[in-house]
């Protein structure tokens, strides 16, 4: 990304605005009862530990201006929940994507809002609380961009607004990575609707080669 775009992103509505205090599961349920709407209890508490992590380090880092985008499965449950709920499937990780010219800035402003940085078996995250646990970590992957990671759209889950990777740049990095879980956010994007003709138009030969069989093989 260019630095002018990289400087729009930084000026747009929410960098300097987190949203709304987040909701309790409780109210989360409340809410859901007084609408008549089915909960799936597990997956919805699961999702909503996820979330929650997710606001906490998101604002943090929008509170400082830190360019930020959220990328992994949950990138994928929200793109998904937003087109076709009924093809979400649950991820365990918070994966966000940062510039590593923000590495030391991102450990400060973390640990400010009770994160702890962690580097093991090769892996750079964020742990929250007193657990050392990597079951809500929020683990962090660098943009090759030098400038700024690549644009990301803003999409609300729970309530408040997170900066997440675009469905085309999702789709070419779980084929690219093509594990047992990657197969299965694709085909999850897929039955949602997602992966449109142009997003697969501009896939490299192998990618559509994957794209196919993961649809030959559901």
């Amino acid at each position: 990304m260019s630095t002018d775009l990289c400087q729009a992103l930084l000026a747009a509505p929410g960098w300097d605005n987190p949203g709304r205090l987040p909701i309790t599961f409780a109210q989360f349920l409340a809410d859901a009862a007084e609408k008549g709407e089915a909960v799936n209890t597990l997956f919805e508490e699961r999702l909503f530990d996820l979330v929650g992590i997710l606001h906490r380090i998101t604002d943090a880092l929008a509170s400082e201006d830190i360019p930020h985008e959220l990328i992994g499965g949950l990138a994928v449950l929200i793109h998904v929940e937003e087109a076709n709920p009924e093809h979400s499937t649950l991820t365990r990780d918070v994966d966000l994507m940062v510039r590593r010219a923000d590495l030391e800035r991102i450990k400060d402003v973390a640990a400010k809002h009770g994160f702890r940085f962690r580097h093991t078996a090769g892996l750079d995250m964020l742990l929250y609380g007193d657990t050392n646990s990597a079951r809500n970590a929020v683990r962090l992957f660098f943009s090759g961009d030098k400038e700024c990671p690549i644009q990301p759209v803003r999409k609300a889950i729970h309530a408040q607004e997170v900066f997440v990777t675009p469905v085309a740049d999702l789709v070419t990095m779980k084929l690219s990575a093509y594990r047992d879980k990657d197969r299965v956010h694709v085909r999850s994007m897929d039955a949602a609707g997602l992966i449109t003709a142009e997003i697969e138009k501009a896939l490299p030969a192998e990618l559509q080669s994957r794209l196919q069989h993961v649809r030959e093989t559901e």
